[in-house]
């Protein structure tokens, strides 16, 4: 029962209602008188928007671009780091509280740097970030880290950076030692991205990523196949990133 609930559920995604509609449009054009040209247009929609909504073509992409990141540490290699860093991943704010909130992949990656930081016994946290509200990324994760239970002192603020690039830029200015040793949390997706920029400074950049894409699947086998905004996004995730790494690469020709 479980699993046909799992189903039900799938049925009301709002991806899988478009894709439902898209494909009667596709029967209905193809029984017509109308010339069928651009049916193959619609065809060929139908078929990218299928592809990219379903979950193992969404694992598939996730895990090419996350793979270097996937295998687990040992638990006992715990070689003590200098520095915690985290990559901010967006706010936003609602006018009438005049307040700003930390996105859900700002908030994974906060978390899981106070746990690296306490960890590896680091003497430093430092939240990178600038973003678009009163308040910067940097700062409102130096709050959430303090309520965490990092000390002030040991929190440093980089609210300068608005990219990958300028995070490593600013980075490389507060800590002149490039023998510092360095613990760099952001998501696994843009993991890759990160530590190129920050290895054009620092000799010794561990990743430690925050949140995957990629998962193994669970649940009913059928709803991997079913349609989903989900996936849809996540696989929007995979290819900005990859544009990023181009983007990056051609930076640097």
């Amino acid at each position: 029962m479980n699993q046909i609930y799992d189903v039900l559920k799938s049925f009301v995604d709002p991806i899988f209602v478009i894709f439902i509609l898209l494909l009667i449009s596709l029967i209905i054009w193809l029984m017509s008188d109308k010339k069928k040209g651009g049916a193959l247009f619609l065809l060929l929609a139908v078929v990218l928007l299928y592809g990219f909504s379903i979950q193992p073509v969404s694992n598939f992409l996730s895990y090419k671009l996350e793979k270097n990141y996937i295998s687990a540490r040992p638990a006992e290699d715990k070689t003590k780091l200098d520095v915690i860093v985290v990559l901010g991943g967006g706010l936003y704010g609602i006018r009438g509280w005049n307040k700003t909130f930390p996105s859900e992949a700002t908030t994974v990656r906060l978390v899981h740097a106070v746990k690296m930081y306490k960890a590896y016994n680091a003497k430093y946290l430092v939240c990178s970030g600038k973003g678009d509200h009163k308040i910067s990324e940097a700062e409102l994760m130096a709050q959430m880290a303090g309520d965490f239970g990092v000390p002030g002192a040991g929190i440093r603020i980089e609210a300068k950076s608005k990219d990958t690039y300028q995070h490593a830029v600013e980075f490389n200015k507060m800590f002149p030692d490039k023998n510092t040793r360095i613990g760099l949390v952001t998501s696994a997706c843009h993991m890759k991205r990160s530590e190129t920029e920050f290895r054009k400074f620092f000799g010794n950049v561990q990743p430690l990523p925050a949140g995957y894409l990629y998962a193994t699947p669970t649940g009913a086998a059928a709803v991997r196949y079913i349609p989903q905004s989900q996936w849809l996004f996540n696989n929007t995730l995979v290819f900005r990133e990859h544009l990023g790494l181009f983007w990056y690469g051609l930076k640097d020709i």
